[in-house]
């Protein structure tokens, strides 16, 4: 058995309706960080989100190693906004999409 984190890919939507992509061990603790809940200490949430409070944890999977995390937090954060949405509503799975664009890319 291993000792190694489980790692987390997340959307999180502004309420200027935009989508933020990110990847982490603790996804509480990271939402809370974003969203300046708590310490009202702002400065570790990603600065793509401030002034777009409030925000809304839209969508999060297990991914598994740090690797595979980064490696799909970048292909997602390519996808067009169209192609997140059907990620968030659920019309469309992460392994299709990023199928769809491994093909698209061939």
């Amino acid at each position: 058995m291993s000792d190694s984190p489980i790692w987390f890919l997340y959307i999180i939507r502004g309420a200027d309706k935009s989508l933020y992509t990110g990847i982490t061990t603790d996804l509480p603790r990271r939402f809370s960080e974003h969203s300046g809940i708590g310490s009202g200490d702002t400065s570790k949430g990603a600065k793509a989100l401030r002034g777009k409070r409030p925000l809304i944890l839209e969508y999060s999977c297990q991914i598994g190693n740090r690797s595979d995390a980064l490696k799909i937090e970048h292909q997602v954060k390519k996808l067009p906004k169209i192609k997140k949405e059907q990620l968030i509503t659920g019309e469309a799975n992460l392994d299709f999409l990023l199928r769809t664009k491994a093909r698209l890319n061939d």
